[in-house]
């Protein structure tokens, strides 16, 4: 064979991937006839999807099916593929993995293996001319999340793909299980899944809006956890737990997960939602600052990611108590 003959389908299959489209394969010279003749009755390979080709007869694994539905979903429009050359990447464009295709891939337990799943979601823009087909789900969106990469397959961010699975789940327990695994395991903070099920339009569901608040109460127990953690771990000194500031005429002046008295010092678990962290949070802090409390916020994503950075945080502002004037005294109440 010289330097200018095509190389024969064997030699793309020995020195390529298992699954390639039709693009990559006129792009090394097998041409459409000669994927065909692969493709035969007892042949050696297979068609996977339209234009996606599997180049062994057995049964497809799950990279296979992975990849290939990522193949699929990356195609571009036949008049784009007459114009622009085939890309040498992976072939997947903007495409990316969804739904509990993309849990599983994640790592959840409440997942099924990809290879038992009915389906593979495939994220693509929603001018993308694609059809659902065989194991393939199309699912479309306006604007593309940035993907995670696991193992160099494009998956759609936790919160997301957590939307597409609850929005095609009617069992609430499964969808209970499957919101506090993202939770628990440290996927995912419980308010990003609350917006991405809002803007999906499912917290209209019944079943999900019950999922949802057993989430947030879940959500918070772990991050107290996390907080009562950076506390003993760090040798913090002890402080009062979940009250309610008050001036002494009973004016209230908002709830604080922990608050140090003689430092003056309150600390806010951040687990409201964006909105409310900056209405009402802002006007809290300001107010009790202004009586001399310095006021700390640490969110539940700090407390899992960087927590001794956050003691470090919470004590400097302890040791500056020491350089304040005193605080107004404020009552401490029960919460």
């Amino acid at each position: 064979m010289t330097q200018n003959t095509p190389p024969s389908p064997r030699t793309v299959y020995e020195v390529r991937d298992r699954v390639l489209s039709a693009a990559q394969l006129r792009a090394r010279g097998v041409t459409a006839a000669q994927t065909a003749a692969q493709c035969l009755p007892g042949g050696p390979w297979q068609q996977l999807l339209p234009g996606v080709y599997l180049l062994h007869s057995g049964t497809p694994t799950d990279e296979d099916r992975v990849h290939g539905a990522l193949l699929y979903g990356g195609r571009q429009p036949a008049a784009v593929r007459r114009t622009v050359p085939a890309q040498t990447g992976p072939g997947y464009g903007d495409a990316m993995v969804t739904g509990l295709a993309a849990l599983a891939l994640y790592g959840f337990a409440s997942a099924p293996p990809t290879i038992a799943l009915h389906r593979i979601d495939v994220l693509v823009p929603r001018t993308r001319r694609l059809r659902s087909t065989r194991f393939v789900q199309v699912t479309r969106a306006a604007v593309l999340p940035r993907p995670q990469r696991r193992l160099g397959v494009p998956l759609a961010p936790v919160e997301r793909a957590l939307a597409d699975t609850v929005s095609a789940l009617t069992d609430a327990p499964t969808v209970r299980r499957i919101l506090d695994e993202a939770v628990r395991g440290g996927h995912c903070e419980p308010v990003s899944v609350v917006r991405e099920l809002n803007e999906a339009k499912l917290l209209g569901r019944p079943h999900v809006a019950d999922a949802v608040d057993a989430l947030l109460v879940e959500g918070r127990a772990v991050a107290e956890g996390r907080l009562y953690e950076m506390v003993r771990t760090h040798g913090l000194p002890e402080p009062l737990w979940n009250v309610e500031l008050s001036l002494p005429g009973g004016r209230l002046l908002g709830g604080v997960d922990a608050y140090w008295p003689e430092q003056a010092v309150a600390l806010e678990l951040g687990t409201r939602s964006p909105r409310e962290d900056r209405v009402a949070f802002a006007a809290e802090r300001e107010h009790l600052e202004r009586l001399g409390v310095t006021v700390v916020r640490v969110t539940p994503r700090q407390l899992r990611e960087v927590m001794p950075q956050q003691a470090v945080v919470l004590r400097t502002a302890m040791m500056a108590a020491e350089d304040r004037e005193p605080a107004t005294y404020v009552v401490v109440l029960p919460r």
